[in-house]
């Protein structure tokens, strides 16, 4: 029996067990026999060389952004209105069949925007190419989830479950739970919040499952086993997501409205765009556009934006003007947004030589705070280094600057002289 027949034999009998405080127990082993399988069935075949043949796209740019969704809902279209790369679209499926990608310019920054081939039911087992559009999804900032609005809501719901088979779980935080392996000991659990739905004793049946007999856990939640499972696990991707709804001009304004109004949802349409798709920038700073406005790519950008949390840093010379060309561009998901972070992406070594930071800005208290590296800087900062001084060895003149004499002859210690 193969992995993909267990992992269905198991959602069998999962499914005909009734879910109660007496069978809890037994419904915890099975997640995380579940858990296990489909960890393999990620894992390359033994005996392999490589890892197989896979998307090769280099990153580029501040942020990457992938468009997932079923074929035919309009990702390859979107690609060419918003970055101007032509992606082949046609009115039958699979028309992409390999990873385009695409450069958008927005607000200073370029984000790479990846047209990624549809996926379908079973992905997350190999149909398709369901692998490596979610191992490229698994390195992207943000996860655009296209959809069709004339369709039902069932296609957001299969591909949410593809998504999350594979360890992307879209829109969640990393549960607060701390948990080391050792090598002897026991297992040590302990919470410091009231748990209602995991115990102590289904902690070490799900750990026994993993034969993990010696380890630190500590619930800082009130956590599910799911998340004690992705935290055994280690390989989750937390990732978050924007659900797209495409083609609103062939559904009702009711309809629109209650999509609209999801969390996390965005409507748009790509059929009501202008005689020249690929000079929509320019025109959508005009005002009182109808065409722009109803295509709502203005707010998709500015939804990106929001989710991404990309922060533009200013620097500034001593003694000149901020250079407001080229700004240095931070993210809480890769480094971090401190001054800290701002110094190793102009130079490595520039926290080492850094004495304090004047920061100009919504992050400052006022005009301008003298900061640390510690100091979290915000959208549009100014930030100026002020470096530690050289001092020179021995002192000035003739007359030494240190000395270790006592401080009543101190200044009156003189230099050997000077040779002849």
């Amino acid at each position: 029996m193969g992995i993909v027949e267990r992992i269905k034999e198991i959602e069998a009998e999962m499914a005909r067990t009734q879910k109660n405080k007496a069978t809890e127990y037994h419904l915890g082993q099975l997640k995380a026999k579940i858990a296990k399988l489909r960890t393999q069935l990620l894992e390359p075949p033994k005996g392999s060389s490589g890892g197989g043949d896979g998307f090769e796209v280099t990153k580029y740019g501040h942020g990457r952004v992938a468009l997932i969704g079923f074929p035919s809902v309009g990702k390859s279209t979107l690609l060419t209105m918003l970055t101007g790369t032509h992606s082949e679209a046609a009115s039958y499926e699979f028309t992409t069949l390999t990873c385009i990608p695409g450069i958008i310019r927005y607000n200073d920054t370029k984000i790479q925007l990846l047209d990624l081939p549809g996926i379908i039911e079973g992905a997350s087992e190999g149909k398709g190419r369901g692998r490596q559009v979610i191992a490229v999804a698994k390195s992207s900032d943000l996860v655009l989830m296209v959809l069709d609005a004339s369709k039902s809501e069932g296609h957001r719901q299969i591909l949410t479950k593809e998504l999350e088979a594979v360890g992307l779980r879209l829109n969640k935080r990393p549960p607060q739970i701390y948990f080391k392996k050792k090598k002897s000991g026991g297992i040590s659990f302990n919470t410091t919040a009231p748990l209602t739905r995991i115990d102590e004793k289904l902690c070490y049946q799900i750990l026994h499952e993993y034969k993990i007999h010696n380890a630190e856990v500590l619930f800082r939640e009130d956590a599910t086993v799911d998340d004690f499972i992705d935290v055994i696990e280690g390989n989750r991707r937390y990732i978050k997501c924007v659900y797209v709804y495409n083609k609103i001009d062939v559904v009702g304004i009711d309809d629109v409205d209650r999509l609209a109004r999801q969390p996390n949802s965005i409507v748009i349409s790509c059929n009501l765009k202008a005689s020249s798709c690929f000079s929509w920038s320019s025109r959508m700073a005009e005002a009182g556009n109808p065409i722009q406005h109803s295509l709502n790519l203005d707010r998709l950008l500015a939804r990106m934006w929001d989710e991404m949390g990309l922060v533009r840093v200013y620097s500034k010379p001593q003694g000149q003007q901020p250079d407001f060309d080229e700004p240095f561009v931070l993210s809480a998901d890769r480094g971090g947004c401190t001054v800290e972070d701002f110094c190793n992406h102009v130079h490595r070594t520039l926290v080492k030589d850094m004495k304090y930071a004047l920061v100009w800005g919504t992050s400052a208290r006022h005009y301008p705070q003298h900061c640390g590296l510690a100091h979290r800087l915000e959208d549009e900062d100014v930030v100026q280094i002020v470096k530690k001084k050289e001092t020179e060895e021995g002192g000035r003149g003739r007359f030494k600057a240190h000395s270790n004499a006592p401080a009543r002859i101190a200044d009156r210690e003189k230099k050997a002289p000077l040779k002849q």
